[in-house]
């Protein structure tokens, strides 16, 4: 890639919108935004759910900028497209964008539950703490574990209804956010092995890591089915049914489609899918519960 000696203002825009991670970011915006709409529903108020999502978005993409400025020099060795490593975003100004999200997010939610600020700020804690170091451990799949059942969350306190079933997301959310860690870390096990990276996928390998994530998956599906089954959580078995098939026909797709003997550039897709499968479960899970 050849690096940009001179910045143009479209250069510089650019790279922003690269360093903010676009497509893992409208991922968790799609999610923040569904259990958002749940927990409202049927009386939202607009104002409230589009200042819970903004300022979720905010703290994605503060984690976004900061883990390219934590990764500039492994990634000028290992991925020179990026925008730090291209010269269209300087690290300093990654940086400083970084923390001033940060702020964005805290100004968006001081009008609100502050609940909802506190479960923010500690999502960003889990974040931060995975750039800075635990995502080269096995200690990133835990982080992503306990980051996930903190959307759902956020969501309901945010708009103030708080309901023992987000409990029992915790468990759930174990499972599917080691999963999610997983697919996730895949996309680069190879580069992350060569720069000695302890990584939980480095450890258990591109078989392993994608059997693990297909099987953390399916726990995660087999316990929401089991929570229903026994009452535990009761659940609308219209929804919960049709929920429960789709995500293990996903499971079944991406075991057939993806995998270790498949090319690399198939890996990120695999990410997308999973990361929408963990989606519909948990969504599908969350309406059968409230409807």
């Amino acid at each position: 890639m050849e690096l940009v000696k001179k910045r143009r203002p479209s250069d510089i825009l650019l790279g922003f919108f690269l360093l903010s991670h676009p497509g893992p970011v409208f991922i968790h915006i799609i999610a923040v935004t569904v259990f958002i709409l749940l927990a409202a529903w049927p009386r939202p108020l607009w104002g409230i759910v589009a200042l819970l999502i903004a300022a979720h978005a905010a703290m994605q993409i503060s984690i976004a900028m900061i883990n390219d400025y934590c990764d500039r020099r492994l990634d000028a060795a290992s991925k020179p497209d990026k925008p730090i490593p291209r010269g269209l975003v300087y690290p300093r100004e990654a940086l400083i964008a970084g923390l001033f999200m940060i702020v964005v997010m805290a100004v968006l939610l001081i009008p609100l539950n502050p609940l909802a600020l506190l479960v923010s700020l500690l999502y960003l804690a889990l974040g931060q703490a995975y750039n800075l170091g635990l995502k080269s451990t096995p200690l990133s799949g835990i982080v992503f574990a306990l980051a996930l059942p903190l959307i759902p969350l956020y969501a309901f306190v945010g708009v103030g209804r708080v309901l023992p079933f987000l409990f029992w997301m915790l468990p759930a959310g174990v499972l599917l956010g080691v999963a999610l860690n997983l697919a996730n870390s895949v996309t680069d096990l190879e580069e992350d092995a060569a720069f000695g990276a302890k990584t939980l996928a480095v450890i258990l390998g591109v078989k392993g890591s994608f059997l693990a994530c297909h099987l953390l998956i399916l726990a995660g599906t087999a316990l929401i089915a089991l929570l229903s089954l026994l009452h535990t959580v009761p659940a609308n078995p219209w929804i919960m049914i049709p929920t429960l098939v789709v995500t293990c026909v996903s499971v079944g797709v991406m075991m057939l489609l993806f995998g270790a003997e498949k090319p690399v550039a198939t890996r990120k897709v695999h990410f997308y899918l999973a990361a929408t499968t963990c989606i519909v479960l948990a969504g599908g899970w969350l309406i059968g519960v409230i409807a």
